[in-house]
């Protein structure tokens, strides 16, 4: 292996931290790094060509009181395929709030376990006066990466292979005030990105639409009854599906300045079907609620979608139910330790589940695909809004945020393949990456990375689609132990 260093930043943690998420799996890495002619067991396919792109979180200074991992400063890890041979590079975000509190020293910003009243300066979120880190999720559209920040902030673009930075999103002049979050959609087939965002004002959310060039084609208000946190997005061929989901911010706190999240299993979840871009027919336009259609469904709370599509009259979603979405607090544990367990997925109980809403009738249909505990699914992109088959899941660990392997979910036939990494072996988010001329859905190849704790070392490993439970047919080892983190994606050679 060769490696080229291309920045060492300074951080301010103790060298012996023991938080739970600053330490083993979630160690923070400072080093950025380019690297090549990297160790191989098996064989890197040759049908194999793009990048496969991971967001992680990377704190560098202590925070101001108590620490949650989505607070760490976002580090973009890329490893790209071509003619039978990778290359892997890494560097943070250079977000605005990095950049400052690499020049103080120290954490400026509250995390989100952390009172915004203890922010030093101005902040971003949906709640206000957090830092913008960047560091939930990337996509990338019209030939650029694109990292995002959970709880709305700005996009950040990088070089989707050497992750060189290229500054903020703008859209002319056109970004929105209230910001982006987190999983904005590529809509491979039209080139399309879809997004949203939501805040502490009304009208609390809106949707939007960049079209394959990245000017903002449509832009328009989704009224809601008052703040949401939602997640998450779905889309199909003609529509966007966004949800509002019955836990949010209390109230009376939220009027106090209080951010307490509560489950109301009183209320029904709502879910909005809206046209891609409305049906008045204008590009740009503010907009009302006319266009949109509501449905109810059983009380949850929806992290992530899988995909969605339309079947004859209907529209066709499926993602991760949970059945426990407000763990009741332990005793015996303290206040923070508590807040992490809404980071378990074992705990909060989370299913595949589908259903239809009937654009005709109004009325809504759910049913569970699986009685596993599963999150974190992906597709084939080129299915994405589509009817489709298969979904490649993570398998949660009990207990803490991480995953221990994945599952190949057939939707037709209800078959599970389920692939377990070895004891103290962590895997990343798993993208499906067709082979060139690929002729199935599942003709293609599984990426992921890993945190082994055992060899103190990461790999990126390739399945094939098809056959995953055969293990892998490439194990690529990195120049370092990575940190664990949450969302990755694939960019297809053409794409990039």
């Amino acid at each position: 292996m060769k490696t080229e260093v291309l920045r060492q930043l300074d951080s301010s943690l103790p060298p012996d931290d023991d938080h739970p998420y600053r330490s083993g799996p979630w160690r923070p890495q400072t080093t950025e790094r380019r690297a090549w002619d990297l160790e191989v067991k098996g064989e890197i396919p040759t049908d194999l060509a793009g990048v496969y792109l991971r967001n992680t979180e990377n704190p560098l200074h202590p925070p101001i009181s108590l620490y949650h991992p989505f607070d760490g400063d976002g580090m973009i890890h890329s490893i790209s395929f071509a003619d039978g041979d990778a290359v892997y590079h890494n560097r943070f975000v250079p977000t605005d709030g990095l950049v400052a509190e690499q020049a103080e020293g120290r954490s400026l910003w509250a995390g989100v376990a952390e009172s915004k009243s203890l922010a030093e300066r101005p902040g971003w979120g949906a709640r206000g006066g957090m830092k913008d880190a960047s560091s939930t999720d990337v996509v990338v559209h019209h030939g650029k990466a694109l990292t995002s920040f959970w709880q709305c902030g700005d996009l950040y673009r990088l070089d989707p292979v050497t992750l060189a930075p290229d500054g903020k999103e703008t859209w002319g002049g056109r970004f929105p005030a209230e910001g982006v979050s987190a999983h904005t959609k590529v809509d491979e087939n039209t080139g399309e990105l879809l997004f949203f965002n939501y805040s502490t004002e009304f009208p609390y959310m809106h949707y939007g639409v960049l079209d394959p060039h990245g000017n903002l084609a449509h832009y328009t208000p989704i009224e809601l009854p008052g703040p949401r946190l939602p997640h998450d997005m779905a889309f199909t061929e003609n529509y966007a599906i966004l949800n509002d989901c019955p836990m949010f911010y209390n109230p009376k706190g939220l009027a106090a300045g209080h951010y307490y999240l509560t489950f109301y299993p009183e209320m029904t979840t709502r879910f909005a079907i809206v046209p891609r871009r409305g049906t008045s027919g204008t590009v740009l336009r503010s907009g009302t609620n006319s266009d949109v259609i509501w449905f109810d469904a059983e009380p949850t709370f929806v992290l992530h979608w899988i995909n969605a599509y339309e079947e004859g009259d209907e529209v066709v979603l499926d993602g991760f139910f949970q059945h426990n979405p407000a763990p009741t607090p332990l005793p015996h544990l303290s206040p923070q330790e508590n807040a992490f367990r809404y980071l378990d997925l074992h705990t909060m109980q989370s299913e595949a589940r589908r259903w239809r809403f009937n654009l005709v009738t109004g009325e809504t249909e759910e049913e569970p695909l699986s009685d596993r505990i599963m999150e974190f699914g992906m597709i084939n992109g080129t299915y994405g809004g589509r009817p489709y088959r298969y979904s490649y899941n993570a398998l949660p660990v009990r207990g803490w945020f991480g995953f221990e392997g994945l599952v190949k979910h057939d939707l037709q036939t209800g078959c599970e393949t389920v692939v377990t990494l070895a004891d103290g072996e962590y895997c990343s988010e798993t993208v499906m990456a067709p082979r060139l001329d690929s002729k199935a859905e599942d003709d293609g190849y599984l990426i992921t990375f890993t945190v082994d704790m055992n060899n103190d070392e990461s790999r990126c490993k390739v399945f094939d689609a098809a056959d995953p439970g055969a293990g892998p047919v490439a194990s690529i080892l990195l120049p370092e132990r990575l940190s664990s983190g949450t969302h990755a994606c694939w960019a297809p050679a053409a794409t990039l």
